[in-house]
């Protein structure tokens, strides 16, 4: 386990030790958020590393990393804790072919931490043996307005009730990165509770050092292109725009392709890699996509 950094530069060596790469910005708000155990909101388009940062600081501060995965009609019980309802089944069996009689004493048995199964938000209270984790509250807006007012509750005290057994109290907060993709507003009062940053596509320098990190192997002529067209791509009329995990998913497939240099009928190929829908993919292979690469090209000469 790391101390928390205690400068913002040391928070962006740490996050690039990890292969991410990140603005001042950014650093900024990540570093506020250690130093003050405040929750950090990261919303923006999919695939801008905003669950990679989560990730990125729990290996580089030797913390476990703890995600709730959050979707549409998630509820305060999965989301905190369950009950193994098969293992109290057999315990009320075997309790009954012993002959025991008393009903209460068997339910005070019944309710123990042994037949408790801890879901995310639970197992981030708990003490950890790296020191507080970090609890990655993944894609918010997913969920409904009665989940986000449940959250807001357990993020301002850190602690869950659980009726069976009481309160539980985190004795040191869990570091905490919640994300959205802005499919819908996140309530004010959630995001007032939280330090916010808003992550954008990154500029091409920063998206090349990016794809030099995450795609050592990739020489850097293949690279420069690769971010190049991803960046032209992403100023066309797309009903999905590629994000970062997509440059490096296609930088990957290049190099197991063995490509030395992109080409019409090589892009034409391996759009799947970073466009997701049919329809982009018809727009954008054959003449559209020797267009772009004549333009990328242009471009870098001129650089």
């Amino acid at each position: 386990m790391r101390d928390i950094p205690d400068t913002i530069d040391a928070v962006a060596d740490l996050l690039a030790g990890q292969g991410y790469v990140c603005g001042r910005s950014l650093a900024t708000v990540a570093f506020l958020a250690l130093r003050l155990g405040r929750p950090l909101f990261l919303e923006g388009e999919a695939g801008v590393g905003k669950t990679e940062i989560a990730k990125a600081l729990a290996t580089g501060l030797g913390r476990r990393l703890i995600r709730l995965q959050c979707y549409e009609g998630l509820d305060a019980a999965s989301a905190v804790y369950e009950w193994n309802f098969a293992a109290q089944m057999i315990a009320i069996r075997t309790a009954e072919a012993a002959g025991m009689a008393d009903r209460e004493a068997l339910k005070s048995e019944l309710f123990t931490e042994e037949y408790l199964i801890a879901r995310p938000l639970l197992e981030a209270m708990r003490p950890q043996d790296g020191g507080p984790p970090v609890l990655l509250i993944d894609e918010l807006d997913r969920t409904d307005e009665p989940f986000e007012a449940f959250l807001l509750e357990a993020l301002s005290d850190f602690q869950v009730t659980i009726p069976e057994l009481g309160t539980i109290r985190a004795p040191e907060p869990p570091i905490v990165i919640v994300t959205s993709n802005r499919t819908r507003e996140v309530h004010d009062a959630l995001k007032r509770r939280c330090l916010y940053h808003w992550v954008d596509y990154p500029d091409f320098a920063r998206e090349l050092q990016i794809v030099t990190a995450r795609a050592p192997e990739a020489s850097e002529a293949l690279s420069r292109e690769v971010v190049g067209f991803v960046q032209r791509l992403r100023g066309e009329d797309l009903f999905k725009k590629p994000g970062v995990a997509e440059t490096i998913d296609w930088a990957k497939c290049l190099l197991a392709l063995d490509v030395i240099a992109l080409s019409p009928e090589v892009i034409s190929d391996t759009l799947g890699a970073i466009l997701k829908y049919q329809d982009d993919i018809q727009k954008i292979e054959g003449a559209e996509a020797r267009r772009l690469l004549e333009e990328v090209r242009k471009g870098l000469a001129e650089v």
